[in-house]
């Protein structure tokens, strides 16, 4: 890889309810253009409080299994001191703690290497507050139905 950091910035439209993303597709294009056959490191990371990056197989279970032990660990009730808008939107800014909001893998030859079955994913709780959105309201008309993640590769 170059001896200068590479950055890029994705913008993603994920929705208004909790989403696993696979992200790997992305990183691979970013790396064809940056890392140019070479081994080194990917780090990637979104810069939001509710949502992380995480190393999982998808399209097999895995990601609803995923998002379901996000549930039992986090119920969303009235248990959080976090409480500004939606009743249980506490739990989405403790997820973080829990999927944490980077990640940094190998690349050798210019390839993410990876296991046979996994994928980089960004993992988002459900969007419950959705009147809170601070600099996402700019990107979007929408914001009720729209949220945008911009992650740094």
């Amino acid at each position: 890889m170059p001896d200068a950091f590479t950055t890029s910035v994705l913008q993603l439209t994920t929705g208004d309810t909790e989403t696993v993303t696979d992200l790997t597709d992305d990183c691979e294009r970013f790396l064809s253009r940056a890392a140019v056959g070479r081994d080194g490191l990917l780090n990637i990371f979104v810069p939001h409080a509710t949502a992380g990056i995480a190393i999982l197989e998808t399209g097999a279970g895995s990601d609803d299994d995923l998002l379901a032990t996000l549930h039992a660990l986090l119920p969303a009730d009235d248990r959080y001191q976090h409480r500004h808008g939606t009743p249980g939107h506490g739990r989405d800014h403790v997820l973080p703690a829990l999927v944490a909001p980077h990640a940094t893998l190998p690349v050798i030859g210019g390839r993410l290497e990876l296991g046979t079955w996994q994928s980089v994913c960004l993992v988002e709780s459900k969007a419950s507050n959705l009147d809170n959105f601070g600099d996402a309201r700019a990107l979007t008309p929408d914001v009720e139905h729209t949220r945008h993640w911009i992650l740094r590769i």
